[in-house]
């Protein structure tokens, strides 16, 4: 971990990314590096009843798509790599979709070890919903929010789910519905002026009405599940808001996968409650990048 930014700062907030930025050999070097992450990394594999460590340093692309493993391998890293850190004190905390479970564990809300779980079970039941209901996602380019969300609305209204599922930064916003849903809404946002409209290579409608049966299956899971109070203010993806109330963390956690994913609102929320340095843990550099461009004048590491 190399942060560009000063861990003693008040207003730091740390950041979780989601699926998609996992890679081969992840985790390797916090596990070779740092006691701390590789007890955490080893108690996974305990956790979960698999060698998960072993899929992350060794396994293939391929290997590593798969949901069941995609999950559980981003949020350990995410932990381990935040553990591994212990001088970064959080003002505030956010993750991004997945990332929200991580964030959770930082702000104190959740162990580890009943995090992980979650996560486990949040991966199987995703699957499960993407072959129930198929699906797809893809991002939209260069044009108003409020444009792409009109044309979803009409295009669901006519009978073809689609819907605004993450608000990512300025300019770029994922919708995410079934195949034909998507596939008319990518054109008529082409034609709406959109420069790009990029199918995904998802394997479901993540955030959208599709995974309903997922998040009824989550949500038995998080209901048995402790949540504390949090340390620090949890900006959730639901809302965009600060929370630090338990009952309210699991409430907006039990909407989170058929709800948008609203990070723009949630960088833009907490650079206006102070935050002026964004610290990622975690594979990848996806939210730096996304931070700079929804405050371009905040620090990023």
């Amino acid at each position: 971990m190399n942060p560009t930014v000063s861990p003693s700062a008040a207003k730091t907030a740390v950041i979780f990314p989601g699926q998609g930025s996992q890679f081969p050999g992840m985790a390797r070097e916090l596990f070779d590096q740092n006691l701390d992450a590789r007890a955490l990394l080893t108690q996974a594999n305990d956790l979960l009843g698999f060698s998960l460590t072993d899929i992350m340093f060794g396994g293939s692309d391929e290997d590593l798509r798969r949901t069941d493993v995609t999950q559980p391998a981003i949020f350990v890293h995410s932990v381990a790599q935040f553990v591994a850190w212990p001088e970064l004190v959080p003002a505030m905390t956010a993750g991004h979709s997945l990332g929200e479970f991580s964030a959770l564990v930082a702000a104190g809300v959740l162990r580890f070890e009943d995090a992980l779980p979650l996560v486990a079970r949040r991966a199987q039941a995703m699957q499960a919903a993407c072959e129930k209901q198929p699906g797809t996602m893809a991002a939209i380019l260069g044009l108003d929010d409020a444009v792409v969300e009109r044309i979803c609305q009409e295009i669901s209204a006519a009978g073809a789910v689609v819907v605004a599922a993450n608000y990512n930064c300025p300019g770029q916003l994922v919708i995410s519905g079934s195949a034909e849903g998507v596939a008319r809404a990518c054109e008529a946002l082409k034609a709406a002026g959109a420069k790009r409209a990029l199918p995904l290579p998802v394997g479901g409608a993540f955030h959208s009405p599709l995974m309903q049966s997922a998040a009824a299956a989550l949500a038995a899971a998080i209901e048995k599940t402790a949540f504390g109070e949090a340390r620090c203010p949890v900006y959730q993806n639901v809302d965009a808001q600060p929370h630090t109330a338990a009952a309210d963390i699991k409430a907006n956690l039990l909407r989170q996968l058929t709800a948008p994913v609203r990070w723009a609102q949630s960088v833009q929320r907490m650079a206006a409650d102070g935050a002026t340095e964004f610290v990622e843990c975690g594979p990848g550099k996806v939210l730096q990048g996304l931070v700079k461009k929804i405050v371009p004048t905040a620090t990023v590491g």
